[in-house]
């Protein structure tokens, strides 16, 4: 398999982590794989089905900017690759006839790389706003679901002839740490790398009638009711043996089951309530070691920084307004990879919970930050996430949309690149990430490259008029954490320019 090689990817083994000192090996063989199994996972097909209100679609933007434009032939050459490597990006979705399984995952019989892999140039007045403009735009938009869930496009003349490469793709293809693990079969480790010499076979296209779907499902169904039922003597076994542990465990997963099912009636912001179809791209550049100092100094975690970050400015937006809110409900995805989880493919559960927001002590707010985020990582429920989706899946919609509307603010971080990289010769400078709001009024996406950390910050414009404010306080949070660790390099505000 080294006709993939010099590529570099991430330890598959383990799930990663910004805190975690050594995040890389090559291991080229782990990801030539099927990225998905045939049915989309239930909270896939929640999401998906969600999607019948575009203000919960489930797209995702990565913005990457390049010194200058990469070789049109060797990206096209490396996306194809990449495409037979993860041949996710080679399948669309067809619903199985009367809701006999999930979402089904097809190989597209007419795929057509240039459809989904294309080049433009900038739009005046071709700097990074105008890019973004560019890819907001692409997250707003659905996708055209007869097709693979996913669009690459390559902006060239931009300022200083420099290029950006924009990746629209469905959360259900991917998650960020997924998308980190695609990106490294794009990536090279230097700038005159050459092109693999051979490529992959194309998998092949299926031709499915709904009835090969109907029958292919109830079969599944069978299978798992066998399953389940060959199971049984053992559970009966360790319950026999051990009442009442079993009881006990039951009961908590019950509980917790209960306890992340509660819909919220309302936000806990009582600034950002307005809920909307527009949005706007805003950028910042973190100092990775500077948030790592201040958890540092605070004994904590890099996502304990970085969230307490968020909120310091939350509460000076809200402060601006003329409020001291106590609580705001987040929504942060919580990565799910085992050992034995292939590449790509997305694996996270999302937790949904209340989040002190006027704790003024930057460490104290740090420490109650762990404190909580541990605490819902714990919960007995998250092992059943994939059951508790599927009972979700059969409540009315409108029940499930407001519960997702009520949520305040979505926070990620994600690993990335901590050497630089290139692509087409052409060497990355900056990473930017996009995700949904999911109904939220804001959603924050780090991720990491050499010593920053790109914070793509996706608005909705509706529920935060005044983005340049926000965006200022949200700096000034960061500031403020990053001050706990000394000496460090500025928080930057890269779009929008007036704030650079």
């Amino acid at each position: 398999m080294d006709c993939y090689s010099p590529v570099l990817l991430p330890c598959l083994r383990t799930p990663l982590s910004l805190d975690s000192p050594c995040l890389w090996r090559v291991d080229v063989e782990a990801t030539v794989t099927d990225t998905h199994e045939k049915y989309m996972q239930q909270t896939d097909a929640f999401a998906w089905e969600m999607e019948h209100d575009p203000l919960l679609r489930s797209t995702v933007v990565a913005a990457t900017i390049y010194e200058k434009s990469p070789d049109w032939d060797h990206l096209e050459r490396k996306v194809d690759i990449m495409t037979r490597v993860i041949t996710g990006f080679r399948q669309k979705v067809v619903v199985p006839p009367l809701g006999l399984a999930t979402p089904r995952w097809t190989f597209d019989s007419d795929f057509d790389l240039s459809w989904h892999l294309r080049r433009l140039a900038a739009p005046a007045p071709k700097d990074l706003d105008a890019v973004l403009k560019m890819a907001r735009d692409l997250g707003m938009s659905a996708f055209d679901k007869d097709r693979p869930l996913w669009e690459m496009h390559l902006v060239e003349d931009m300022q200083d002839g420099r290029a950006a490469l924009l990746l629209k793709v469905h959360h259900s293809l991917t998650d960020g740490v997924g998308g980190v693990q695609v990106a490294m079969l794009l990536f090279d480790l230097t700038a005159d790398a050459p092109l693999p010499e051979e490529v992959p076979p194309a998998p092949a296209g299926e031709h499915l009638s709904n009835t090969d779907v109907a029958i292919e499902a109830l079969r599944m169904q069978a299978g798992d009711v066998v399953g389940a039922i060959a199971s049984l003597p053992g559970a009966v076994l360790s319950s026999i043996r051990s009442p009442f542990s079993a009881i006990r465990n039951l009961a908590d997963v019950a509980l917790s089951i209960g306890k992340m099912s509660i819909p919220p009636i309302d936000t806990k912001s009582p600034v950002m309530t307005q809920r909307t179809l527009g949005w706007r791209y805003c950028t910042l550049l973190v100092p990775l070691s500077g948030l790592k100092k201040a958890a540092k100094a605070a004994d904590g975690k890099l996502n304990d920084a970085y969230i307490a970050g968020l909120l310091g400015g939350l509460h000076r937006y809200h402060e601006r307004h003329g409020y001291d809110v106590a609580q705001l409900r987040i929504n942060m995805p919580v990565n799910l990879r085992v050992e034995t989880d292939k590449a790509g493919g997305n694996r996270i559960n999302l937790l949904r919970f209340p989040i002190p927001a006027n704790v003024a002590d930057p460490v104290a707010r740090m420490h109650e930050v762990h404190r909580l985020v541990q605490a819902w990582r714990d919960e007995p429920a998250n092992p059943h996430v994939q059951k508790l989706a599927a009972v979700f899946r059969g409540m009315p919609e409108d029940m499930m949309r407001p519960m997702l509307k009520h949520l305040d603010f979505l926070a990620s971080n994600v690993p990335g690149f901590p050497i630089p990289v290139f692509l087409g010769g052409a060497k990355l400078e900056a990473i930017y990430p996009f995700g949904p709001t999911l109904g939220t009024a804001v959603n924050f996406t780090l991720m990491s490259y050499l010593d920053e950390c790109g914070v793509g910050v996706t608005i909705d414009v509706g529920a935060i008029p005044d983005q340049e404010d926000f965006v200022s306080d949200i700096r000034a949070g960061f500031e403020e954490v990053l001050a706990l660790g000394g000496e460090h390099a500025p928080v930057t505000v890269t779009s929008p320019a007036s704030l650079g």
